[in-house]
């Protein structure tokens, strides 16, 4: 989200190099894929472009490929509202399929919602092979809210609520408002279980696809990062796969006390045994971080 990545730019300076790095597939760096979140794009020079140039610059000689859905930025960020997850992440297993720098393996980055959509990849196209993937204030077992959005889109925003208030599982909702296919909520579990095109298919709420879970378990890590100030993900144990606890909508459970863990549906709990999750914490809202603590905490997994 544009706004929220202001702060990334504010905590330090980020150096912008003139001309794109040479890749260089023997240097032994691992390449890495980004994927916006909402409101944003690939390129924006305040956000995703000043994190691109910044990886850049601590890992000489990294390729780093930020995802654009579309053919124009702006498509990019529309498709960020409007387009059909699933058929994002078709799209984006087959552009990173036909890159040729990513045969050996990638590292992937999501950002918000970009976070899940990333993990959707790594459970339906294991090649080329996903290894490290890094959840920055992703939404994995969804939202149940929309308290806050970057400024510039608030009149989308309204038309949002309006829709998942409305009629979050119809099927013109759903197939058309990209929120409303990670909208979880805890009232209609039935109606979510039944309808949701996106999250409940990679959450393997209606059945276990054991390729999805076979597939997860390839990852060497999956890391996840709560904002612990969030005001824009609802609720924020969802970065951190918890969620609200069914039936209702104040209490919270976390990803270990959860069906989807005990049932170890996706693999999570076998993961976490085998040492393969990570939970990070970070204290501010939603995307904002510094470069320092970025430096600290998340480039070290993408060497």
């Amino acid at each position: 989200m544009t706004a929220a990545l202001l702060c990334f730019l504010l905590a330090g300076p980020v150096v912008l190099v003139a001309g794109s790095p040479v890749y260089d597939s023997n240097n032994g760096t691992v390449p890495l894929v980004m994927w916006h979140g909402m409101g944003d794009s690939c390129c924006n020079p305040i956000s995703m472009g000043a994190i691109k140039k910044m990886i850049e610059e601590e890992i000489s000689g990294i390729y780093v490929l930020s995802l654009e859905i579309g053919k124009t930025v702006i498509e990019d960020t529309e498709n960020g509202f409007f387009m059909d997850v699933n058929e994002q992440v078709s799209m984006v297993c087959s552009q990173l399929a036909q890159d040729p720098k990513l045969k050996g393996g990638y590292n992937a980055m999501g950002f918000s919602q970009g976070a899940q959509f990333l993990r959707a990849v790594a459970q339906r196209c294991p090649s080329p092979p996903m290894k490290n993937l890094i959840s920055i204030g992703g939404q994995h077992q969804g939202v149940y809210g929309l308290p806050k959005c970057p400024g510039e889109t608030s009149h989308i925003c309204d038309m949002i609520r309006h829709a998942l208030n409305s009629g979050a599982y119809t099927d013109l909702v759903q197939k058309h408002l990209v929120q409303a296919q990670y909208w979880h909520d805890p009232l209609n579990d039935d109606l979510y279980k039944k309808h949701s095109l996106f999250l409940a298919d990679v959450n393997q709420e209606r059945a276990v696809n054991e390729t999805y879970r076979k597939n997860l378990q390839l990852l060497d890590k999956f890391v996840m990062v709560k904002f612990l100030q969030d005001t824009v993900v609802d609720p924020v144990d969802t970065e951190w796969f918890g969620f609200l606890k069914t039936g209702q909508a104040k209490e919270t459970e976390t990803l270990q006390e959860s069906a989807l863990y005990k049932e170890d549906r996706l693999g999570l709990a076998a993961m976490e045994k085998a040492g393969k999750l990570a939970f990070l914490e970070c204290d501010g809202d939603h995307l904002q971080f510094g470069r320092e603590w970025f430096k600290a905490n998340l480039v070290p997994y993408l060497h």
